[in-house]
C-alpha cells in the first residue's frame, strides 16, 4: 500500500501533543498498531506531518496509561499482557464497576436508564448488522453505566483500565457468540438496575465480569490453570506507520 495511504496528517488548530497522543491512543485501540509491534518514530512524525518532540510526548503519556511499554536502547511498543496482568486488571475493573453500579443504582434517573436502553437496542442492531457480529466498542454498555454514577475519579480510572483490556483482547480472534451473550447479560442487568436492587445489580455484574474474564482467557489460549508460553513478544521488530 502507498506510504501516503498510512498518512494521518495533524490539525495545525491542534496542540501538537494532545493531537497525536488521541491519534495513537487510536491507532493502538482500532488494531493499526498492534500488541508487540514497535513504534517507528521518524515514519510516525513523517506521516503526522510533525516533529518528535510532540510525538514523544505522546508516547510518554500513553507508557503511562498502560497502552505502550519502552524498552531502553529499543524504542516504544505496544505492551502486550500476561495471564496474569490480564486477570489483575479484571479484578481492579470488577472492584471499578461493582461501586459504579451501587452507585448508579441510587443515582441514575428514570430517563439515563430508558437512554442506557436505548444504547442497547442500537448495540443489536449494529451487531447483527456488522461482519462478525463483534461487540461496538463505540457503543460500551459499562463505560456508559459508570458514567451514570456520577462520578470522574471513577470514570477516569475505569476508562483506562478499558482501554488496557481492549489491547489486551485484541491480541486474540473476535468471539461473536460472547458478544452476543454479553448482550443478553446487560439487558438482564439493566432490568435488574430498574427495580433499584442494588444487590440482585451487584450478583449479575460479578457474574458477567467473571464470564469476560474467562472467555477472554480462552481467546488468548491462557484458560485457568495454565501459564503462557515464554516469548520475547514486546521485542517484536515489526515497525508501526501512521494509518487510515
Amino acid at each position: 500500500m502507498p506510504e501516503s495511504d498510512h498518512k494521518r496528517p495533524l490539525s495545525r488548530d491542534n496542540t501538537f501533543s494532545r493531537a497525536t497522543e488521541s491519534i495513537l491512543r487510536d491507532m493502538i485501540l482500532d488494531g493499526s498498531i498492534k500488541p508487540g509491534e514497535r513504534l517507528n518514530e521518524v515514519l510516525l512524525a513523517s506521516s503526522l506531518g510533525i516533529s518528535r518532540g510532540p510525538l514523544r510526548e505522546a508516547i510518554q503519556r500513553l507508557t503511562s496509561e498502560g497502552l505502550l511499554t519502552v524498552i531502553s536502547h529499543r524504542g516504544a511498543f505496544v505492551r502486550d499482557f500476561s495471564r496474569e496482568e490480564i486477570a489483575e486488571l479484571y479484578e481492579l475493573r470488577a472492584a471499578l464497576e461493582l461501586h459504579a453500579v451501587r452507585l448508579a443504582c441510587r443515582r441514575a434517573t428514570d430517563a439515563e436508564l430508558d437512554e442506557l436502553a436505548v444504547m442497547l437496542s442500537d448495540t443489536e442492531s449494529v451487531m447483527r448488522e456488522s461482519e462478525g457480529h463483534a461487540y461496538p466498542r463505540e457503543l460500551d454498555f459499562h463505560l456508559r453505566l459508570v458514567l451514570l454514577a456520577g462520578n470522574q475519579a471513577l470514570m477516569r480510572a475505569a476508562l483506562e483500565v478499558h482501554r488496557q483490556l481492549f489491547v489486551a483482547r485484541s491480541m486474540s480472534a473476535k468471539r461473536p457468540a460472547r458478544a452476543r451473550v454479553a448482550v443478553t447479560e446487560h439487558g438482564e442487568l439493566l432490568a435488574v438496575l430498574r427495580q433499584r436492587d442494588t444487590e440482585g445489580a451487584l450478583a449479575l455484574m460479578s457474574r458477567h465480569l467473571d464470564h469476560s474474564m474467562h472467555s477472554a482467557l480462552e481467546a488468548l489460549g491462557l484458560p485457568e490453570g495454565e501459564q503462557e508460553p515464554a516469548s520475547d513478544a514486546r521485542g517484536h521488530v515489526t515497525e508501526a506507520k501512521a494509518k487510515t
